[in-house]
């Protein structure tokens, strides 16, 4: 079996850019990269991927365009061949229904959601602003619909996971599993500003 090589960040706030990628595997023997971006859980985002025939794009329609469940995504190349190879092995059924649905309405509401996108941008970065208010956490920069959280006041993930599940049911993804000997973290998702803000008050009183 081939050798493995993961890039890590030392950064506090987990952040990178195309330079560190080209750096860290320069003198690496690779053949293949694979590159989450928006990356998960920290939702950092890499712009202007040049176009490479030997890039393969794979878009998540959860976490690009904010709509979970679907198990939606979409796959690009330039390279042709291999783009004609994978049709080759695609099921029949490779969607479901409610996918099929999504597609077919997607295009007719295209401007309302790219309305929708500069509201969500505005409440996502407000709610970064309000989170990083709050004592004992520190909120991580995101370009995705999630926001990581580090708490710092020397509470555990779990345990304020548990608290805001208990005492206000709410519920987050407590990242311990996925940030072992990082921190202590949590995953949040972005919503409207009624709900945003629930989770503000409870973080407020837990903390």
């Amino acid at each position: 079996m081939e050798d493995s090589f993961y890039f890590e960040t030392n950064n506090r706030d987990f952040s990178y850019s195309a330079d560190d990628f080209i750096k860290f595997f320069e003198d690496k023997d690779i053949r293949n990269l694979v590159v989450v971006n928006p990356d998960n859980p920290t939702g950092n985002y890499i712009e202007n991927l040049e176009k490479n025939r030997h890039l393969f794009i794979v878009k998540s329609i959860s976490k690009s365009y904010g709509v979970p469940g679907l198990r939606l995504g979409v796959l690009a190349s330039g390279d042709v061949k291999m783009i004609s190879e994978l049709k080759k092995d695609v099921a029949i059924w490779n969607i479901n229904s409610f996918a099929e649905f999504y597609m077919q309405i997607a295009e007719k509401y295209q401007k309302e959601y790219e309305l929708e996108l500069v509201k969500f941008r505005a409440e996502r970065n407000r709610y970064q602003e309000e989170i990083s208010k709050i004592s004992g956490i520190w909120a991580i920069s995101s370009q995705a619909n999630y926001i990581m959280v580090e708490i710092v006041n020397g509470m555990s993930a779990g345990q304020l996971t548990k608290r805001l599940f208990l005492n206000h049911n709410l519920i987050v993804k407590d990242l311990s599993e996925k940030l072992i000997q990082k921190g202590q973290y949590i995953r949040i998702a972005i919503r409207n500003a009624e709900d945003n803000n629930k989770l503000i008050e409870a973080l407020k009183t837990e903390l």
